[in-house]
């Protein structure tokens, strides 16, 4: 039987991941399919429009085991959220690991990862980097001059990352060519861009025809909240201590302090203290780290992987989780414990994403008990 593990945040869940999905099935007829998913934050540096319990109970009407990525590691670049969710399925056994790409095959990528193993390659990088290009741009710009492969869709590079942390495994990479553009934000065919899914919730434009029925009922209450105000008020409370959180590069907490008092929004605010060298989403993720107080060493503590935790299984699942347990290192745990400090993590992160949720509250972080289906 094939193990085959999925990387995933399911920001939302919608009929592109059932095609995705659905192929691997078609590939793999005989498999066990494997999510390690982000929960209520995702690598964007925003809350999770479905908290990870929905995102559990949508997922496994179509796989068969469900874990978390640690949040820790959603807040990280690519590379790190990488690292992260590869370690997990590298420590669950999968034999393959599939993933949806825009422009590249897999040998693009094995051939593009194997060329970073370079010092001229990295030198170049920096080269970039110290000329005020942003990370992204840079390692398009060096993959070219290397490899003459061109390489500059956000789902590519984040596919490029799983690909180098799974040279040093026996893990095989495999890609599905994606049938949208990742950052496409208009809604045409039935299988659009989570990000086209999450402007229509925001302005409030009918989604049921590009979601499963179980999602939009999730969504039918889907309330939009930035978090902007209790971010506002942690920064100019902690005015003359930014420097101290995670990806607040040396010199930025000046630009920070320089446009907090006269921004009303969260999108007004990056604006305004975006550069070259720091793309959109980087930005959104230091604000979130200064938001749920991840400081640079209290970063470092957590970027070990101590755990694994089962969101969720079905039959098929769990004959399989009782099969690695016998041999695995790494516990795998299926209720709340204090006993790591990145779930004392995931407990703040919950309370935070649900401060303005009406019908739950953060309790449900260490109340809720795996999904069996």
């Amino acid at each position: 039987m094939e193990k085959i593990g999925i990387i995933c945040e399911y920001n939302p869940f919608h009929n592109g991941h059932i095609y995705h999905i659905e192929k691997i099935h078609e590939m793999y007829p005989d498999s066990i399919v494997i999510l390690v998913m982000s929960g209520n934050i995702v690598q964007r540096g925003e809350f999770s429009v479905l908290d990870k319990w929905e995102k559990t109970d949508v997922a496994l009407d179509y796989v068969d085991l469900v874990v978390e990525l640690p949040s820790i590691f959603t807040i990280q670049s690519a590379d790190g959220f990488a690292y992260g969710a590869v370690t997990i399925l590298k420590n669950l056994k999968v034999d393959k690991i599939v993933f949806g790409t825009e422009t590249l095959d897999v040998g693009d990528f094995v051939k593009i990862a194997n060329a970073q193993n370079n010092d001229k390659f990295n030198e170049c990088v920096s080269k970039c980097l110290n000329e005020g290009i942003n990370y992204p741009t840079a390692l398009s710009k060096a993959t070219y001059e290397f490899t003459g492969v061109k390489i500059d869709k956000p789902n590519d590079l984040l596919g490029l990352s799983y690909v180098k942390e799974m040279l040093s495994t026996s893990i095989e990479p495999v890609t599905i060519r994606r049938t949208n553009d990742y950052h496409d934000v208009i809604l045409d065919g039935s299988i659009v861009s989570a990000t086209s899914i999450r402007e229509a919730l925001k302005n409030k434009i009918d989604i049921k025809k590009y979601v499963p029925l179980k999602v939009y009922n999730y969504l039918k209450n889907y309330k939009f909240d930035d978090y902007f105000d209790l971010l506002k008020y942690k920064i100019i409370s902690e005015i003359d201590n930014l420097d101290i959180y995670l990806n607040v590069d040396e010199g930025f907490h000046n630009r920070i302090k320089k446009y907090i008092y006269e921004c009303n929004s969260l999108d007004e605010l990056i604006n305004k203290v975006k550069t070259k060298r720091y793309t959109y989403n980087k930005i959104k993720r230091m604000f979130l780290c200064i938001l749920l107080g991840v400081t640079k060493k209290l970063n470092d503590e957590m970027l070990d992987i101590k755990y694994i935790r089962v969101l969720g299984f079905n039959d098929k699942g769990s004959k399989y989780l009782k099969n690695i347990k016998e041999y695995d290192d790494i516990p795998i745990i299926t209720n709340f414990t204090n006993k790591y400090k990145s779930l004392d993590f995931e407990l703040k992160v919950s309370y935070m994403y649900y401060l303005n949720k009406k019908d739950k509250d953060f309790t449900i972080e260490y109340k809720h008990k795996p999904i069996i289906k």
